[in-house]
């Protein structure tokens, strides 16, 4: 389903694996290779719009005209949830390079703090894809594209697990430009900024830590 800038799954393996990441139950192994599974999965939609060019290449029996991807891929995760989709998507693209960017959300203000960035030099040459299991306010995901923006990026998408109502509305209005891609998306937060029904917090539950 696509509604503006924002395109959410509903493949059915794609939401039996949603209902077992959102279980309070799950352990954090099982969570972890869930966000990996369901990142992998998502990678086929999300890069469905990346350009081509021929390559000439030679088979066993004869020469021939193959296609080959146009453009570098650069995935950039929010520190630290976001490492967790990496090994899913570099199983699809493994050529693909990895930026970082530390993030963490001031539990008072609410508003997102950057400690950390490490940028591949050739980063606006690619297609940069911004990886964050939750996208509830979008305060780190805006201020993400915009640094990246600001450093020359043009080719922006933006991969999430859980996206808020409220965070997809601020995108489209902020970023129009940058397409979302999420597995599910959820219509409120609490008054903690969390996502509900949501999966709790991505960070701890992928890290085992509390």
């Amino acid at each position: 389903m696509q509604v503006n800038n924002v395109f959410v799954f509903e493949h059915p393996l794609l939401q039996h694996k949603m209902h077992l990441l959102r279980d309070k139950n799950t352990p954090t192994k099982d969570f972890r290779e869930l966000v990996d599974e369901i990142a992998m999965l998502m990678t086929y939609e999300v890069t469905k719009d990346l350009p081509l060019k021929d390559i000439e290449i030679e088979t066993p029996l004869a020469k021939t005209t193959a296609k080959t991807l146009a453009r570098k891929v650069t995935l950039v995760p929010i520190l630290r949830a976001g490492l967790g989709m990496i090994p899913g998507i570099q199983r699809l693209i493994p050529n693909s390079r990895v930026g970082f960017l530390g993030m963490y959300r001031d539990h008072e203000t609410h508003q997102p703090v950057q400690y950390y960035c490490k940028m591949p030099d050739d980063i606006t040459e690619s297609t940069v894809i911004v990886l964050d299991p939750m996208f509830a306010t979008a305060g780190s995901a805006i201020m993400a594209i915009e640094y990246l923006k600001s450093i020359g990026c043009k080719d922006l998408l933006f991969g999430c697990i859980v996206a808020s109502r409220y965070a997809v509305d601020r995108i489209y209005r902020e970023h129009p430009d940058v397409k979302v891609f999420c597995a599910a998306l959820d219509e409120e937060l609490d008054e903690d900024c969390y996502i509900v029904p949501g999966l709790g917090d991505a960070g701890d539950r992928i890290y085992g830590t509390k």
